[in-house]
C-alpha cells in the first residue's frame, strides 16, 4: 500500500462521486482504478458487463492480474 498523488481537480471529482455512491474517497478511487484496469484487460466489454462479470461476480482485480501474468 502506498500514497497516490493526483491532481486537485481529480481529487475533487472523486470526493463528489464518493458522496453520491456512499463510499469513502479511497474506496471510490480504488473502484475507478479497478474499472479502468478491467477496461484495459477487456476492451470489448461495456461498463455494465464489467460490473456483472467481474466486480459483482466476486472476481477481484488481483485474480484478473494473476490470469494476465500467467499468459
Amino acid at each position: 500500500m502506498g500514497i497516490l498523488k493526483i491532481i486537485d481537480l481529480l481529487h475533487d471529482e472523486i470526493r463528489k462521486s464518493s458522496k453520491a455512491m456512499s463510499r469513502s474517497i479511497n474506496a471510490q478511487a480504488e473502484f475507478w482504478i479497478k474499472i479502468g484496469r478491467l477496461s484495459e484487460l477487456h476492451p470489448t466489454l461495456t461498463y455494465q458487463e464489467i460490473l456483472h462479470q467481474h466486480l459483482l461476480a466476486g472476481n477481484s482485480i488481483e485474480s484478473e492480474l494473476s490470469k494476465e501474468l500467467q499468459t
